[in-house]
């Protein structure tokens, strides 16, 4: 069935359950797994008073990210290593999570996605969006959600 998954995973209890979910099921599956974080892009410098304030150089905010991707990333890619799955890490900075996750699949021959979803409905969907939404909409790639 199933080769090579994707699991986008941020580090939080939700996509956590997404990772275990992945890793069961490429274990079941004898597949392999790409554990894939997605950064969020750099923040805009402020202007004020004439003067432009960067939080940080693009350069420390790489690096920053980079600390970031590789904490969540080796957690998950140790889960993986005691239950026996191969696990290769990605990750990048992007401005839209899901254009990132979409294109992170495609880039790795990856032949599903395995993602968490909030769940949220009506005017906080509406408003907020969601990433597993569009992933949805705009991929090619089967996508299974969990909650």
């Amino acid at each position: 069935m199933y080769k090579h998954l994707l699991v986008a995973t941020d580090g939080s209890k939700l996509s956590t359950k997404a990772m275990t979910h992945a890793i069961g099921l490429a274990k079941s599956l004898g597949a392999r797994l790409t554990a894939f974080y997605a950064a969020p892009d750099y923040p805009l410098p402020m202007y004020a008073d004439g003067v432009v304030y960067e939080p940080v150089s693009k350069k420390e905010y790489s690096a920053m990210m980079a600390k970031e991707a590789k904490k969540i990333l080796d957690a998950a890619a140790a889960k993986a290593k005691a239950a026996g799955v191969e696990c290769a890490t990605v990750h990048m900075i992007a401005p839209a999570p899901w254009e990132a996750i979409l294109a992170a699949a495609k880039k790795e021959k990856c032949d599903v996605i395995v993602m968490a979803s909030h769940g949220r409905r009506g005017v906080s969907a509406l408003l907020l969006g969601s990433e597993t939404q569009k992933v949805l909409t705009h991929g090619t790639v089967p996508v299974i959600v969990i909650r």
